[in-house]
Protein backbone atom coordinates (compact mmCIF):
# COMPACT_ATOMS: atom_id res chain seq x y z
CA UNK A 1 0.00 0.00 0.00
CA UNK A 2 0.92 3.74 -0.42
CA UNK A 3 2.20 4.38 2.97
CA UNK A 4 3.40 7.53 2.30
CA UNK A 5 0.13 8.89 1.43
CA UNK A 6 -1.67 7.27 4.03
CA UNK A 7 0.36 8.47 6.59
CA UNK A 8 -0.33 12.23 5.17
CA UNK A 9 -3.93 11.39 5.58
CA UNK A 10 -3.49 9.39 8.89
CA UNK A 11 -1.35 12.76 10.73
CA UNK A 12 -4.51 15.14 9.65
CA UNK A 13 -6.94 13.35 11.91
CA UNK A 14 -4.78 11.60 14.38
CA UNK A 15 -3.07 14.49 15.11
CA UNK A 16 -5.96 16.06 16.65
CA UNK A 17 -6.86 12.71 18.95
CA UNK A 18 -4.04 12.44 21.78
CA UNK A 19 -1.44 14.87 20.15
CA UNK A 20 2.20 13.83 19.15
CA UNK A 21 2.59 11.54 22.30
CA UNK A 22 -0.41 9.68 21.47
CA UNK A 23 0.36 9.16 17.76
CA UNK A 24 3.78 8.33 17.58
CA UNK A 25 3.37 5.51 20.69
CA UNK A 26 0.05 4.30 19.28
CA UNK A 27 2.08 3.59 15.77
CA UNK A 28 4.51 1.27 17.37
CA UNK A 29 1.55 -1.16 18.95
CA UNK A 30 -0.10 -0.57 15.79
CA UNK A 31 3.12 -2.14 13.77
CA UNK A 32 3.26 -4.63 16.37
CA UNK A 33 -0.29 -5.60 16.38
CA UNK A 34 -0.49 -5.06 12.46
CA UNK A 35 2.80 -7.44 11.60
CA UNK A 36 1.99 -10.19 13.71
CA UNK A 37 -1.58 -10.30 12.40
CA UNK A 38 0.52 -10.11 8.64
CA UNK A 39 2.56 -13.38 9.72
CA UNK A 40 -0.44 -15.12 11.50
CA UNK A 41 -2.99 -14.72 7.96
CA UNK A 42 0.49 -14.93 5.59
CA UNK A 43 0.49 -18.76 7.04
CA UNK A 44 -3.18 -19.96 6.30
CA UNK A 45 -2.41 -17.49 2.74
CA UNK A 46 0.50 -19.52 1.66
CA UNK A 47 -1.49 -22.75 2.46
CA UNK A 48 -4.42 -21.47 -0.04
CA UNK A 49 -2.66 -19.10 -2.18
CA UNK A 50 -6.03 -18.44 -4.42
CA UNK A 51 -7.81 -15.24 -5.74
CA UNK A 52 -11.03 -14.05 -3.44
CA UNK A 53 -7.65 -14.78 -0.54
CA UNK A 54 -8.89 -13.33 2.71
CA UNK A 55 -12.52 -14.67 1.91
CA UNK A 56 -11.68 -18.31 1.08
CA UNK A 57 -9.14 -18.24 3.97
CA UNK A 58 -12.47 -17.82 6.74
CA UNK A 59 -14.10 -20.69 4.81
CA UNK A 60 -11.39 -22.90 5.33
CA UNK A 61 -10.40 -21.62 8.97
CA UNK A 62 -13.77 -21.86 10.20
CA UNK A 63 -13.67 -26.29 8.99
CA UNK A 64 -16.31 -27.90 6.79
CA UNK A 65 -19.55 -27.32 9.35
CA UNK A 66 -19.34 -23.02 9.53
CA UNK A 67 -16.44 -22.83 6.63
CA UNK A 68 -19.56 -21.77 3.97
CA UNK A 69 -21.21 -19.23 6.09
CA UNK A 70 -17.63 -17.50 7.18
CA UNK A 71 -17.14 -17.09 3.57
CA UNK A 72 -20.06 -15.56 2.69
CA UNK A 73 -19.83 -12.86 5.21
CA UNK A 74 -16.49 -12.40 5.51
CA UNK A 75 -17.08 -12.40 1.04
CA UNK A 76 -19.71 -9.35 1.93
CA UNK A 77 -17.46 -7.74 4.09
CA UNK A 78 -14.52 -7.63 1.93
CA UNK A 79 -16.49 -6.24 -1.46
CA UNK A 80 -17.65 -3.72 0.49
CA UNK A 81 -14.30 -2.55 1.99
CA UNK A 82 -12.62 -2.56 -0.96
CA UNK A 83 -15.45 -0.62 -3.18
CA UNK A 84 -16.03 2.19 -0.45
CA UNK A 85 -12.28 2.37 0.28
CA UNK A 86 -11.88 3.53 -3.77
CA UNK A 87 -13.99 6.37 -2.72
CA UNK A 88 -12.51 7.39 0.18
CA UNK A 89 -8.93 7.42 -1.37
CA UNK A 90 -11.13 9.70 -4.63
CA UNK A 91 -12.32 12.10 -1.35
CA UNK A 92 -8.97 12.23 0.10
CA UNK A 93 -7.18 13.43 -2.75
CA UNK A 94 -10.00 16.26 -3.58
CA UNK A 95 -8.72 17.47 -0.14
CA UNK A 96 -5.71 18.33 -0.93
CA UNK A 97 -6.98 20.14 -4.04
CA UNK A 98 -9.39 22.30 -2.07
CA UNK A 99 -7.27 23.21 0.81
CA UNK A 100 -5.70 25.44 -2.33
CA UNK A 101 -8.41 27.37 -1.29
CA UNK A 102 -7.03 27.93 1.94
CA UNK A 103 -3.42 28.18 1.18
CA UNK A 104 -4.17 30.69 -1.16
CA UNK A 105 -6.48 32.74 0.66
CA UNK A 106 -9.41 32.36 -2.39
CA UNK A 107 -12.75 33.41 -0.86
CA UNK A 108 -14.78 30.73 -1.39
CA UNK A 109 -18.71 31.28 -1.05
CA UNK A 110 -19.98 30.31 1.97
CA UNK A 111 -16.63 28.93 3.29
CA UNK A 112 -14.03 26.38 2.80
CA UNK A 113 -16.40 23.82 4.88
CA UNK A 114 -17.96 20.50 5.07
CA UNK A 115 -21.27 22.43 6.56
CA UNK A 116 -21.51 24.43 3.54
CA UNK A 117 -23.20 22.59 0.71
CA UNK A 118 -21.29 24.20 -1.94
CA UNK A 119 -18.29 23.57 -0.58
CA UNK A 120 -19.45 19.66 -0.33
CA UNK A 121 -20.59 19.83 -4.44
CA UNK A 122 -17.51 21.28 -4.79
CA UNK A 123 -15.68 18.27 -3.30
CA UNK A 124 -17.80 15.81 -5.16
CA UNK A 125 -17.22 16.79 -8.65
CA UNK A 126 -13.73 16.81 -8.16
CA UNK A 127 -13.91 13.13 -5.90
CA UNK A 128 -15.84 11.95 -9.46
CA UNK A 129 -13.09 13.31 -11.97
CA UNK A 130 -10.58 11.32 -9.98
CA UNK A 131 -12.87 8.02 -9.85
CA UNK A 132 -13.22 8.24 -13.51
CA UNK A 133 -9.44 8.67 -14.19
CA UNK A 134 -8.54 6.09 -12.02
CA UNK A 135 -11.01 4.05 -13.45
CA UNK A 136 -10.03 4.84 -17.25
CA UNK A 137 -6.33 3.90 -16.23
CA UNK A 138 -7.91 0.07 -15.25
CA UNK A 139 -8.53 -0.13 -18.95
CA UNK A 140 -5.09 0.38 -20.22
CA UNK A 141 -3.53 -2.67 -22.02
CA UNK A 142 -1.74 -5.21 -19.27
CA UNK A 143 1.82 -3.75 -20.97
CA UNK A 144 0.84 -0.53 -20.45
CA UNK A 145 -0.59 -0.45 -16.98
CA UNK A 146 2.67 -2.32 -16.06
CA UNK A 147 4.43 1.55 -15.41
CA UNK A 148 1.54 2.18 -13.35
CA UNK A 149 2.98 0.11 -10.93
CA UNK A 150 6.82 1.04 -11.55
CA UNK A 151 4.99 4.60 -11.11
CA UNK A 152 3.67 3.82 -7.76
CA UNK A 153 6.98 2.41 -6.25
CA UNK A 154 8.83 5.72 -7.72
CA UNK A 155 6.46 8.28 -6.68
CA UNK A 156 6.61 6.66 -3.12
CA UNK A 157 9.91 6.84 -2.96
CA UNK A 158 10.73 10.56 -4.64
CA UNK A 159 8.33 11.96 -1.96
CA UNK A 160 9.57 10.19 0.94
CA UNK A 161 13.16 11.89 0.00
CA UNK A 162 11.64 15.41 -1.04
CA UNK A 163 9.89 15.32 2.45
CA UNK A 164 13.47 14.11 4.37
CA UNK A 165 14.47 17.02 2.95
CA UNK A 166 12.57 20.16 2.26
CA UNK A 167 10.61 19.68 5.87
CA UNK A 168 12.97 19.98 7.95
CA UNK A 169 15.21 22.78 6.01
CA UNK A 170 11.33 24.73 5.31
CA UNK A 171 10.62 24.50 9.28
CA UNK A 172 13.98 25.43 10.45
CA UNK A 173 13.43 28.42 8.55
CA UNK A 174 10.43 29.75 8.79
CA UNK A 175 8.20 28.55 12.46
CA UNK A 176 11.24 26.14 13.70
CA UNK A 177 11.32 22.55 14.33
CA UNK A 178 9.54 21.16 17.45
CA UNK A 179 11.17 20.85 20.48
CA UNK A 180 11.68 16.21 21.24
CA UNK A 181 9.40 17.54 24.37
CA UNK A 182 6.30 18.73 22.18
CA UNK A 183 7.38 15.51 19.89
CA UNK A 184 7.14 12.75 22.58
CA UNK A 185 4.94 14.09 25.28
CA UNK A 186 2.52 16.90 24.20
CA UNK A 187 -0.62 15.76 24.41
CA UNK A 188 -3.98 17.21 22.95
CA UNK A 189 -7.43 16.55 23.02
CA UNK A 190 -9.51 17.68 19.57
CA UNK A 191 -11.88 14.47 19.81
CA UNK A 192 -13.85 15.82 23.00
CA UNK A 193 -14.02 12.36 24.72
CA UNK A 194 -12.58 11.10 27.74
CA UNK A 195 -8.61 11.44 28.00
CA UNK A 196 -8.32 7.80 27.67
CA UNK A 197 -10.52 7.21 25.19
CA UNK A 198 -8.89 9.87 23.06
CA UNK A 199 -6.29 8.55 23.06
CA UNK A 200 -7.36 5.45 22.21
CA UNK A 201 -8.85 7.03 19.06
CA UNK A 202 -5.22 7.78 17.94
CA UNK A 203 -5.24 4.14 16.81
CA UNK A 204 -7.78 4.70 14.36
CA UNK A 205 -5.14 6.82 12.02
CA UNK A 206 -2.82 4.61 12.59
CA UNK A 207 -5.04 1.71 11.93
CA UNK A 208 -6.11 2.68 8.45
CA UNK A 209 -2.38 3.66 7.20
CA UNK A 210 -1.08 -0.70 7.27
CA UNK A 211 -4.34 -1.95 6.73
CA UNK A 212 -5.27 -3.44 3.25
CA UNK A 213 -1.92 -5.67 3.35
CA UNK A 214 -3.97 -8.47 2.30
CA UNK A 215 -4.50 -7.42 -1.34
CA UNK A 216 -0.67 -9.01 -1.84
CA UNK A 217 -2.80 -12.21 -2.15
CA UNK A 218 -5.95 -11.18 -4.27
CA UNK A 219 -3.23 -11.82 -7.57
CA UNK A 220 -1.93 -14.13 -6.41
CA UNK A 221 -3.12 -16.75 -9.11
CA UNK A 222 -1.33 -14.39 -11.41
CA UNK A 223 2.33 -14.82 -9.78
CA UNK A 224 4.98 -17.25 -10.10
CA UNK A 225 4.87 -19.75 -6.77
CA UNK A 226 1.85 -18.00 -5.48
CA UNK A 227 2.27 -20.32 -2.23
CA UNK A 228 5.54 -18.33 -1.69
CA UNK A 229 4.73 -15.07 -2.91
CA UNK A 230 1.76 -14.50 -1.30
CA UNK A 231 2.46 -15.16 1.37
CA UNK A 232 5.32 -13.35 1.46
CA UNK A 233 3.72 -9.81 -0.19
CA UNK A 234 1.35 -10.27 2.39
CA UNK A 235 3.74 -10.18 5.65
CA UNK A 236 6.55 -7.68 4.14
CA UNK A 237 3.55 -4.83 2.92
CA UNK A 238 2.78 -4.24 6.44
CA UNK A 239 6.15 -4.62 8.23
CA UNK A 240 7.56 -2.85 5.75
CA UNK A 241 4.82 0.01 5.62
CA UNK A 242 5.48 -0.02 9.48
CA UNK A 243 9.04 0.58 9.79
CA UNK A 244 9.55 3.18 7.03
CA UNK A 245 6.47 5.06 8.30
CA UNK A 246 7.35 5.73 11.75
CA UNK A 247 10.41 7.83 10.33
CA UNK A 248 8.07 9.56 7.93
CA UNK A 249 5.88 10.44 11.07
CA UNK A 250 8.19 11.36 13.38
CA UNK A 251 9.57 14.43 10.36
CA UNK A 252 5.90 15.23 10.37
CA UNK A 253 5.82 15.60 14.06
CA UNK A 254 8.83 17.34 14.51
CA UNK A 255 8.38 19.52 11.38
CA UNK A 256 4.77 20.54 12.64
CA UNK A 257 3.58 24.25 13.39
CA UNK A 258 1.56 23.99 16.74
CA UNK A 259 -1.38 22.36 16.52
CA UNK A 260 -3.56 25.29 17.28
CA UNK A 261 -2.25 27.06 14.38
CA UNK A 262 -2.93 24.13 12.00
CA UNK A 263 -6.61 23.81 13.96
CA UNK A 264 -7.32 27.69 13.54
CA UNK A 265 -6.40 27.44 10.03
CA UNK A 266 -9.24 24.82 9.04
CA UNK A 267 -8.55 23.31 5.73
CA UNK A 268 -9.62 19.82 4.46
CA UNK A 269 -6.14 18.37 4.52
CA UNK A 270 -3.50 19.97 7.09
CA UNK A 271 -0.82 19.14 5.70
CA UNK A 272 -1.32 21.70 2.84
CA UNK A 273 -0.75 24.21 5.28
CA UNK A 274 2.02 22.46 7.14
CA UNK A 275 3.76 22.33 3.52
CA UNK A 276 2.61 26.18 2.83
CA UNK A 277 4.08 27.42 6.22
CA UNK A 278 7.46 25.50 5.98
CA UNK A 279 7.80 25.76 2.24
CA UNK A 280 6.36 28.88 0.79
CA UNK A 281 3.51 28.86 -1.46
CA UNK A 282 5.85 27.20 -4.58
CA UNK A 283 6.86 24.86 -2.45
CA UNK A 284 3.58 23.71 -1.29
CA UNK A 285 2.10 23.58 -4.69
CA UNK A 286 4.84 21.26 -5.45
CA UNK A 287 5.03 18.78 -2.86
CA UNK A 288 1.01 18.55 -3.00
CA UNK A 289 1.27 18.04 -6.78
CA UNK A 290 3.23 14.83 -6.07
CA UNK A 291 1.21 14.09 -3.11
CA UNK A 292 -1.96 14.01 -5.44
CA UNK A 293 -0.37 12.11 -8.28
CA UNK A 294 1.15 9.55 -5.61
CA UNK A 295 -2.94 9.32 -4.27
CA UNK A 296 -3.92 8.71 -7.99
CA UNK A 297 -1.34 6.26 -8.64
CA UNK A 298 -2.22 4.20 -5.23
CA UNK A 299 -5.77 4.68 -6.27
CA UNK A 300 -5.10 2.76 -9.64
CA UNK A 301 -3.67 -0.02 -8.26
CA UNK A 302 -6.03 -0.36 -5.34
CA UNK A 303 -8.46 -0.80 -8.17
CA UNK A 304 -6.71 -3.71 -9.63
CA UNK A 305 -6.76 -5.48 -6.46
CA UNK A 306 -10.34 -4.54 -5.31
CA UNK A 307 -11.70 -5.81 -9.28
CA UNK A 308 -9.63 -9.38 -8.59
CA UNK A 309 -11.85 -9.52 -5.93
CA UNK A 310 -15.10 -8.44 -7.00
CA UNK A 311 -14.79 -10.55 -10.05
CA UNK A 312 -13.57 -13.73 -7.57
CA UNK A 313 -17.01 -13.25 -5.93
CA UNK A 314 -19.19 -12.87 -8.67
CA UNK A 315 -17.96 -15.77 -10.49
CA UNK A 316 -19.88 -17.62 -7.83
CA UNK A 317 -22.86 -15.81 -8.31
CA UNK A 318 -22.61 -14.06 -4.83
CA UNK A 319 -22.93 -10.46 -5.53
CA UNK A 320 -26.34 -8.94 -7.53
CA UNK A 321 -25.60 -9.12 -11.28
CA UNK A 322 -22.81 -11.65 -11.06
CA UNK A 323 -23.43 -13.26 -14.49
CA UNK A 324 -22.78 -10.25 -15.90
CA UNK A 325 -19.79 -8.62 -13.15
CA UNK A 326 -17.61 -12.14 -12.70
CA UNK A 327 -17.28 -12.26 -17.16
CA UNK A 328 -13.77 -11.38 -18.12
CA UNK A 329 -12.40 -9.47 -20.81
CA UNK A 330 -10.32 -11.91 -24.07
CA UNK A 331 -7.63 -10.59 -22.09
CA UNK A 332 -8.49 -12.67 -19.07
CA UNK A 333 -9.35 -8.99 -17.56
CA UNK A 334 -12.15 -7.91 -15.47
CA UNK A 335 -12.98 -5.06 -17.00
CA UNK A 336 -16.75 -5.71 -15.58
CA UNK A 337 -16.01 -5.78 -11.92
CA UNK A 338 -14.08 -2.44 -12.72
CA UNK A 339 -17.07 -0.77 -13.85
CA UNK A 340 -19.15 -2.44 -10.64
CA UNK A 341 -16.54 -0.51 -8.77
CA UNK A 342 -16.98 2.23 -10.50
CA UNK A 343 -20.62 2.51 -10.18
CA UNK A 344 -20.52 1.82 -5.95
CA UNK A 345 -17.63 4.44 -5.18
CA UNK A 346 -19.50 7.01 -7.31
CA UNK A 347 -22.85 6.38 -5.75
CA UNK A 348 -21.01 6.57 -2.64
CA UNK A 349 -19.33 9.92 -3.44
CA UNK A 350 -22.92 10.78 -3.67
CA UNK A 351 -23.67 11.13 -0.42
CA UNK A 352 -21.36 14.00 0.20
CA UNK A 353 -23.77 15.85 -1.17
CA UNK A 354 -26.80 15.75 1.23
CA UNK A 355 -24.25 15.35 4.55
CA UNK A 356 -20.56 14.97 4.91
CA UNK A 357 -21.81 12.85 7.85
CA UNK A 358 -23.44 10.29 5.75
CA UNK A 359 -20.46 9.71 3.41
CA UNK A 360 -18.15 9.75 6.56
CA UNK A 361 -20.04 7.02 8.40
CA UNK A 362 -20.26 5.18 4.56
CA UNK A 363 -17.12 5.25 3.50
CA UNK A 364 -16.01 4.21 6.98
CA UNK A 365 -16.84 0.20 5.93
CA UNK A 366 -13.84 0.97 3.97
CA UNK A 367 -11.68 -0.29 7.27
CA UNK A 368 -14.11 -2.11 9.57
CA UNK A 369 -14.87 -5.21 8.10
CA UNK A 370 -11.42 -5.67 6.83
CA UNK A 371 -10.29 -5.47 10.63
CA UNK A 372 -13.21 -7.34 11.66
CA UNK A 373 -11.81 -10.42 9.27
CA UNK A 374 -8.38 -10.09 10.20
CA UNK A 375 -9.95 -10.65 13.99
CA UNK A 376 -12.59 -13.34 12.59
CA UNK A 377 -9.97 -15.68 11.07
CA UNK A 378 -7.40 -16.11 13.94
CA UNK A 379 -10.93 -17.08 15.99
CA UNK A 380 -12.22 -19.32 14.32
CA UNK A 381 -8.35 -21.05 13.59
CA UNK A 382 -8.38 -21.46 17.27
CA UNK A 383 -11.88 -22.68 17.72
CA UNK A 384 -12.16 -25.28 14.80
CA UNK A 385 -8.97 -25.36 12.99
CA UNK A 386 -6.26 -25.23 15.67
CA UNK A 387 -2.70 -26.83 14.11
CA UNK A 388 -3.52 -26.32 10.82
CA UNK A 389 -2.23 -24.57 7.58
CA UNK A 390 1.26 -24.90 8.95
CA UNK A 391 2.77 -26.65 6.20
CA UNK A 392 2.83 -24.14 3.51
CA UNK A 393 6.15 -22.94 2.47
CA UNK A 394 5.15 -19.64 4.84
CA UNK A 395 4.77 -20.78 8.49
CA UNK A 396 4.97 -19.35 12.06
CA UNK A 397 5.63 -22.78 12.87
CA UNK A 398 5.06 -22.91 16.94
CA UNK A 399 3.78 -19.04 17.49
CA UNK A 400 1.32 -20.04 15.10
CA UNK A 401 -1.62 -20.37 18.39
CA UNK A 402 0.24 -17.40 20.15
CA UNK A 403 -0.20 -15.47 17.01
CA UNK A 404 -3.64 -15.76 16.22
CA UNK A 405 -4.61 -15.03 20.07
CA UNK A 406 -2.42 -11.80 19.40
CA UNK A 407 -4.06 -11.28 16.15
CA UNK A 408 -7.76 -11.66 17.72
CA UNK A 409 -7.03 -9.35 20.19
CA UNK A 410 -5.73 -6.99 18.74
CA UNK A 411 -8.07 -6.97 15.92
CA UNK A 412 -10.98 -7.05 18.19
CA UNK A 413 -9.64 -3.70 20.12
CA UNK A 414 -9.13 -1.67 16.76
CA UNK A 415 -12.64 -2.87 15.31
CA UNK A 416 -14.20 -1.06 19.10
CA UNK A 417 -12.22 1.90 17.73
CA UNK A 418 -13.14 2.27 14.36
CA UNK A 419 -16.77 1.78 15.69
CA UNK A 420 -16.69 4.57 17.85
CA UNK A 421 -17.72 8.21 17.09
CA UNK A 422 -14.85 10.60 16.47
CA UNK A 423 -16.35 13.52 17.91
CA UNK A 424 -17.86 14.50 21.47
CA UNK A 425 -20.95 14.32 22.53
CA UNK A 426 -22.67 12.47 20.88
CA UNK A 427 -25.20 13.32 18.70
CA UNK A 428 -27.48 12.65 15.61
CA UNK A 429 -24.76 14.74 13.32
CA UNK A 430 -21.69 13.09 15.01
CA UNK A 431 -22.69 9.76 15.48
CA UNK A 432 -20.32 6.66 13.76
CA UNK A 433 -23.07 4.90 11.67
CA UNK A 434 -20.28 2.18 10.81
CA UNK A 435 -21.74 -0.03 13.29
CA UNK A 436 -25.00 -0.28 11.61
CA UNK A 437 -23.68 0.10 8.17
CA UNK A 438 -21.48 -3.05 9.30
CA UNK A 439 -24.54 -5.04 10.45
CA UNK A 440 -26.00 -4.48 7.71
CA UNK A 441 -23.43 -5.80 5.12
CA UNK A 442 -22.89 -8.73 7.47
CA UNK A 443 -27.19 -9.54 7.20
CA UNK A 444 -26.27 -9.44 3.25
CA UNK A 445 -23.75 -12.41 3.58
CA UNK A 446 -26.05 -14.13 6.35
CA UNK A 447 -28.73 -13.61 3.55
CA UNK A 448 -26.80 -15.33 0.72
CA UNK A 449 -25.77 -18.00 2.59
CA UNK A 450 -28.78 -18.91 3.24
CA UNK A 451 -30.75 -18.44 0.19
CA UNK A 452 -27.38 -19.90 -2.56
CA UNK A 453 -27.45 -23.75 -2.52
CA UNK A 454 -23.89 -25.57 -1.57
CA UNK A 455 -24.16 -26.73 -5.25
CA UNK A 456 -22.99 -23.64 -6.40
CA UNK A 457 -20.92 -22.16 -4.02
CA UNK A 458 -18.49 -23.45 -1.44
CA UNK A 459 -20.15 -26.44 -0.58
CA UNK A 460 -19.00 -28.05 2.82
CA UNK A 461 -17.19 -31.04 0.93
CA UNK A 462 -15.20 -29.10 -0.82
CA UNK A 463 -14.07 -26.99 1.98
CA UNK A 464 -13.19 -29.92 3.43
CA UNK A 465 -11.57 -31.76 0.80
CA UNK A 466 -9.25 -28.17 -0.29
CA UNK A 467 -7.91 -27.66 2.89
CA UNK A 468 -7.01 -31.59 2.93
CA UNK A 469 -5.64 -30.82 -0.71
CA UNK A 470 -4.19 -27.52 -0.57
CA UNK A 471 -2.42 -28.65 2.82
CA UNK A 472 0.17 -31.12 1.55
CA UNK A 473 3.53 -30.16 1.17
CA UNK A 474 4.18 -29.77 -2.04
CA UNK A 475 3.11 -28.26 -5.69
CA UNK A 476 2.64 -31.64 -7.00
CA UNK A 477 0.01 -32.53 -4.44
CA UNK A 478 -1.59 -29.47 -4.48
CA UNK A 479 -2.52 -29.35 -8.35
CA UNK A 480 -3.26 -33.47 -7.91
CA UNK A 481 -5.58 -32.78 -4.58
CA UNK A 482 -7.34 -29.88 -6.86
CA UNK A 483 -7.64 -32.32 -9.63
CA UNK A 484 -9.76 -34.55 -7.55
CA UNK A 485 -12.15 -32.34 -6.51
CA UNK A 486 -14.81 -30.74 -8.40
CA UNK A 487 -13.20 -27.23 -7.61
CA UNK A 488 -15.58 -24.25 -8.09
CA UNK A 489 -14.63 -20.94 -10.98
CA UNK A 490 -13.30 -19.06 -7.63
CA UNK A 491 -10.62 -21.66 -6.58
CA UNK A 492 -8.96 -22.93 -10.07
CA UNK A 493 -5.74 -21.88 -10.94
CA UNK A 494 -5.52 -19.67 -13.87
CA UNK A 495 -2.97 -21.08 -16.56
Amino acid sequence: MYFVGGLQIAYSTGIYSGGPAALWSSWIVTVIGTTITAASLAEICSAIPLSGSIYLWAAAAAGPKYGRLAGFVVGCWTTAAWTSFVASTAQATSNFITSQLVAFEIDFPGGVDYSNIKFRALTFGISQVLLAFTIYTNFLAPRKFKWIFKASLVIMVALYIILFIALPVGASRTYGIRSAKFVFTETFNGTGASTGWNWCLSYLSCAYVITGFDAAAHVAEEVKDPSLSAARGVFWSAAVTGIMGFPLLLLLLFCSPPIETLYELGAPQPLVLLFELALGSGGQVFVSVVSIIGLLVNMSVCIVAASRLVSSVARDGILPGSAWIGKVDKNGMPVRAVYFIWMVAAVLLCTILPSNVAFTSLISISGVPTIAAYALIPVLRLIFTRGQFTNGKWSTGRWSTPFCVISAVWNLFICSVMFSPYVWPVTPETFNFSCVLFAFVTLIGVVSWAIVPESRWLSREFVAQARAGIQVGSDDDLTMNEKSVDVPSTVQKME
